[in-house]
């Protein structure tokens, strides 16, 4: 996953914020203990909303625990729930498929860190393959159709994220409630269409430079490589959509004690994310984040 999706921490009290971290560091622990120490660097703040949806409905239970990032004082995580196990195995496929798109992408050279990423996880993915193999066997049905729609230099929005949006929309199948997961398919959706284009906006100069496909040059003819602002203004358009589309299935979830965190996520921090991205701030943002060693929001 690409790991765009953090709360608004402005809009959370510290009890919110920790209850956020909590979830983090739940899901860094389940991933070490299912998967050995490495898979604790496949944690991102994408799969942290999905151990956190999937809990809906149960009670979470943190306590402090041992934390190589802070060997002293240890970090509060949520105790092991079959919604961090869901997480962290959909996690470690995504994540191995991403590594296998990486290696496609790029030359021998270039590509050696991603193969040596292959090599040290191969044992993680088979086991996470073993355990939801309808989710691996719908990742790589779906990353199928997104390679033929790039091989083609689709030129619509919607065609070219629809593969990566239903890939995402599979997730749901991890939630044992019916009617929740209907809900949870219909996000899932949504927020899968935003991702693949963000991440479009966000590697747009990138891609531009090694001649790689991107939906927003053949959708709107971009010869250069940067975005124009008519363009940005329509694909900000076309983000928020996804983002509403996301906040109208989120509504029909009773979200307890997560109500403020995912509220600030839905209502707020991804139109914020987005406009980072369209406005090329966003990366310098998560710098200074990284160099002020600020929690995980």
């Amino acid at each position: 996953m690409f790991g765009y999706i953090r709360p608004a921490a402005p809009r959370l009290d510290e009890s919110e914020r920790r209850r956020f971290r909590g979830a983090y560091c739940g899901l860094c622990h389940t991933l070490a203990r299912r998967y050995g120490f490495l898979a604790r660097w496949l944690l991102n703040f994408d799969f942290t909303l999905l151990s956190i949806l999937l809990s809906l409905g149960t009670a979470t239970v943190s306590r402090c625990r041992r934390c190589i990032a802070h060997p002293c004082r240890g970090c509060e995580a949520m105790d092991a729930s079959a919604a961090l196990d869901a997480a962290a195995d959909r996690s470690v496929v995504l994540a191995w498929w991403q590594i296998q798109d990486h290696i496609a992408d790029h030359g021998f050279f270039s590509g050696i860190p991603y193969r040596l990423a292959a090599l040290l996880y191969r044992r993680a993915y088979r086991k996470a393959r073993g355990l939801v193999p309808d989710f691996d066997a719908a990742v790589r049905r779906h990353l199928r159709e997104l390679d033929e729609r790039e091989r083609a230099h689709c030129a619509s929005l919607d065609a070219a994220a629809e593969p990566f949006a239903a890939l995402l929309s599979e997730i749901a199948s991890a939630e044992p409630d019916e009617t929740r997961g209907r809900i949870f398919a219909q996000l899932f959706y949504h927020l899968g269409r935003w991702i693949y284009l963000i991440d479009a906006a966000d590697d747009f100069q990138t891609d531009a430079k090694r001649g790689c496909y991107n939906p927003l040059r053949y959708r709107y003819g971009v010869t250069g490589d940067t975005l124009p602002d008519e363009v940005k203004v329509s694909v900000g358009e076309t983000l928020d959509a996804s983002i509403r589309q996301m906040a109208g299935a989120y509504a029909l979830l009773d979200a307890g004690e997560w109500t403020a965190v995912l509220d600030s996520i839905f209502y707020d921090s991804l139109y914020g994310i987005g406009k980072a991205v369209l406005s090329g701030v966003y990366r310098k943002q998560i710098r200074r984040i990284r160099r002020t060693k600020e929690e995980p929001i």
